[in-house]
């Protein structure tokens, strides 16, 4: 497995994915099962934690999807057959395999608060034109097909059609049920950074205390600006605060690559983040049904006070552990099948590429 050889700008992309994969989990851990629960505390921690999962929204997808199309290049690029088969086809199969995954686990917890398929109808809509939770993959394989296919057409109409899309979607004039919007919405980044991988490399390369502090300032100007302004909803307004939240994401990721210990661990999650995206739902919907019991017999005040403070990274991390682990269970089962396009061309499951690699130089998992 690549290590410190790898180039920065490889690692620092790595470590966005890791980050990126981590705020997804911990932000579906609170609004799926920690404020579900009442606490029954008097200081607002709950609320808090909403809060600041919430501030995280303009950064997780629009940074996910950018590094994503960084290294879409080397694969838009190749032949038809190839992008369908190793892009469009791979991802699809993996976004059907694991939609069904989910609904057979989900049905067995309906108490849990997430979207799932029902019926029939449900589930033929989910793998058409109402995609799932798993929609990131989903997305992957549309954008794939939209890059290949506008390859010859002028970067400036693709991505400007692409930023109008984002607008209109995020300004509420787009019926957009399920996850609909997360497709509209986040095209813009894909092509971005497919379009502007030299110059995303070159902030990444640059990226200094300074302009954290710049960026990160800009980020919160903007959070508080629409918060007070009420001007979410307005067109234009959140792609340009998701663009500023993933300038500041870059520059981040890039300062916590040059962290020996901690870059290096953020990049090997990176590198990991197939198993963990398609695994953690289900799971976190099982620990769910087991800890909502426990959470909710009286306990010392002192002793609900610390486990309403830790509780979100906690159940964070061992979700992520658990996925981990039991990628590699299903790995050495020889359910390769489940992480990678079957037959000829395929990759070994071992090391299939993450949702967010394209062309092979971005980290395997």
């Amino acid at each position: 497995m690549p290590g410190d050889e790898r180039p920065e700008r490889a690692l620092w992309a790595d470590v966005a994915k890791g980050v990126c994969i981590l705020l997804v989990v911990l932000w579906h851990v609170v609004v799926k099962h920690y404020l579900r629960i009442d606490w029954g505390v008097s200081p607002p921690i709950p609320g808090a934690w909403g809060a600041l999962t919430e501030q995280l929204l303009p950064l997780r997808m629009p940074l996910f999807f950018t590094i994503s199309g960084m290294f879409a290049a080397g694969a838009v690029a190749r032949p038809w057959r190839v992008v369908r088969r190793s892009k469009v086809g791979r991802f699809l199969y993996l976004y059907a395999v694991w939609l069904l995954i989910h609904t057979a686990v989900l049905a067995l917890v309906p108490s849990f608060d997430t979207a799932r398929a029902d019926d029939v109808a449900d589930l033929l809509a989910q793998l058409t034109i109402t995609p799932s939770n798993l929609w990131y993959l989903y997305a992957l394989a549309l954008y794939f097909a939209l890059a290949k296919a506008a390859r010859r057409v002028p970067v400036a109409l693709v991505l400007g059609g692409a930023l109008a899309l984002s607008a209109v979607a995020s300004a509420g004039l787009l019926e957009a049920p399920g996850n609909r919007a997360g497709l509209y919405q986040n095209l813009v980044f894909f092509l971005a950074g497919l379009y502007f991988r030299p110059y995303v490399e070159r902030l990444a390369a640059t990226a200094g205390w300074g302009r954290l502090a710049l960026t990160g300032a800009c980020y919160a100007g903007c959070l508080a600006v629409v918060a007070m302004t009420g001007s979410r909803a307005w067109p234009g307004v959140w792609p340009v605060v998701c663009a500023v939240a993933t300038v500041f994401g870059v520059t981040a990721a890039a300062l916590l690559g040059r962290r020996a210990t901690l870059g290096n661990a953020l990049a090997r999650l990176g590198r990991r983040t197939l198993p963990v995206y398609v695994i953690h739902m289900p799971l976190l919907a099982l620990l769910h049904l087991a800890l909502v019991p426990l959470l909710s017999t009286g306990m010392d005040g002192g002793l609900r006070i610390v486990l309403a403070v830790v509780e979100p990274v906690a159940l964070t991390a061992l979700v992520m552990w658990l996925c981990l682990t039991l990628h590699r269970l299903l790995l050495r089962l020889g359910a390769t099948w489940l992480f990678d396009l079957p037959g000829r061309g395929s990759r070994a499951a071992g090391s299939a590429a993450s949702p967010s690699s394209s062309d092979g130089r971005t980290a395997r998992t």
